[in-house]
């Protein structure tokens, strides 16, 4: 027996692109991970028209429909009123609901007002999907032979709770399960995703795994998904895949999954007991962000300075007056004099440092914005890389680039060490 699942988000502030639609990313994994077949998404305002829409389209493709928001008190949730028309039943209060909403009222010092009462409304034959953490429960109801219905609020904590105590256990064991499908994916840096797609070509053929090739904030990914009967199972399909990946990337793979380059910098400077410290100008701290957002990270970076003025490279860092003068604050020499001195004055083995146009403004015909210069010093050597991120990138892409192409140079610089 197999079953289809279909997500269906319901909120005009996820089309208005207020909101991260973060919980259809969470659900797919989740169906994903118990082999649920999941072929379609909606996303739809607060409209009762168009949400049964929606729920009339879902109804011909799919055996399990998941619906998240529009579960509140005001006038605007209007999901769960919604279903129980399009099925033609009728709402009714449920006792053990509304008591333990009122209950969570009362834990928090607060009075239930009329509107919350209408969270207590479910289809007539439906059951309660329980909310450990807020006060609208989600329902399980199966409208129809063969068609199964869920709903949770559009908070995320909420729908994990409720997804991980009540729904998953529900999914498992209607024995839709088609086997296991899993994920994992290989991230590069230092190449373009045409470039990895044409050096991988006959990999994006595989039918199992499958293999697919993608970008996020200037990332290359290679996911590899198999589908078998067990994770072991599955995790035995991708691994001599993703070694032979991983052999054709090269050192432009850095990492897998959650990794960042930070994580990648990271293990190198731990293996050989080496420390770090940086020089931040046109990136605000924001690189020595990436570094300490890695757990244990203290192990190994002693610190950084953000030297916006001048008046810091110089007085902190080192940097020569007249190189500041002659040269200005973004250039190569100055660069490379920032990465020297950080290192100096936090005493580490490595020293990093970045100065550049983040733009909007600022830009000349010799400087563009977009033009940043990456520092690199240690013990025995100095260098810089001179980066051009382009006036067609907003500033905070400019800062991105220039902080994780500085961890790749460290990166590379480190894997080069015997």
């Amino acid at each position: 027996m197999t079953g289809s699942a279909e997500i269906i988000c319901v909120g005009t502030e996820l089309l208005l692109g207020d909101i991260l639609n973060t919980n259809a990313q969470y659900l797919a994994q989740q169906l994903a991970n118990l082999g649920i077949a999941h072929h379609y998404q909606t996303v739809v305002g607060d409209n009762p028209l168009r949400l049964a829409r929606a729920i009339a389209i879902a109804c011909e493709r799919a055996r399990l429909i998941i619906f998240t928001g529009g579960l509140g008190p005001t006038p605007d949730d209007l999901t769960t009123a919604t279903i129980a028309d399009f099925f033609g039943v009728p709402l009714v209060e449920n006792a053990d609901v509304l008591a333990d909403i009122t209950a969570k009222f009362a834990q928090r010092g607060r009075t239930m007002t009329a509107n919350n009462r209408k969270q207590a409304l479910l289809p007539e034959g439906a059951d309660v999907l329980p909310n450990p953490q807020g006060t609208a429960p989600g329902l399980l109801w199966q409208p129809r032979s063969g068609l199964h219905l869920m709903t949770f609020p559009g908070v995320p904590r909420e729908l994990y709770a409720m997804w991980n105590a009540t729904a998953i256990s529900y999914v498992q064991a209607q024995g839709w399960s088609q086997g296991i499908i899993h994920s994992r994916t290989l991230k590069f840096w230092g190449t373009s995703e045409s470039g990895l797609a044409a050096k991988v070509d006959d990999f994006l053929k595989l039918e199992n795994p499958t293999v697919a090739p993608y970008a996020s904030d200037g990332v290359i990914k290679l996911r590899i998904s198999a589908k078998a009967k067990s994770m072991e199972a599955a995790q035995q399909l991708i691994a001599p895949v993703a070694q032979q990946l991983k052999q054709i990337g090269g050192d432009d793979c850095f990492g897998e999954d959650n990794e960042t380059l930070g994580h990648a910098v990271g293990q190198l400077l731990r293996a050989r007991q080496s420390t770090l410290a940086v020089a931040e100008s046109c990136t605000g701290g924001g690189l020595g962000a990436m570094i300490t957002s890695v757990p244990g990270s203290s192990a190994y970076f002693m610190g950084g300075v953000i030297a916006y003025d001048n008046r810091i490279k110089a007085n902190l860092l080192g940097v020569s007056s007249q190189t500041l003068a002659e040269q200005g604050a973004v250039s190569a020499i100055v660069a490379e004099q920032m990465a020297v001195g950080v290192r100096q004055q936090l005493a580490t083995d490595w020293g990093i440092s970045i100065t550049g146009i983040a733009g909007p403004d600022g830009g000349s015909g010799d400087k563009p914005v977009g033009l940043v210069y990456i520092g690199i010093a240690n013990a025995l050597e100095t260098r810089h890389l001179e980066c051009r991120f382009g006036r067609t990138k907003d500033r905070e892409w400019i800062r991105l680039m220039s902080r994780n192409t500085a961890l790749d140079v460290l990166r590379r610089m480190l894997l080069g060490q015997n």
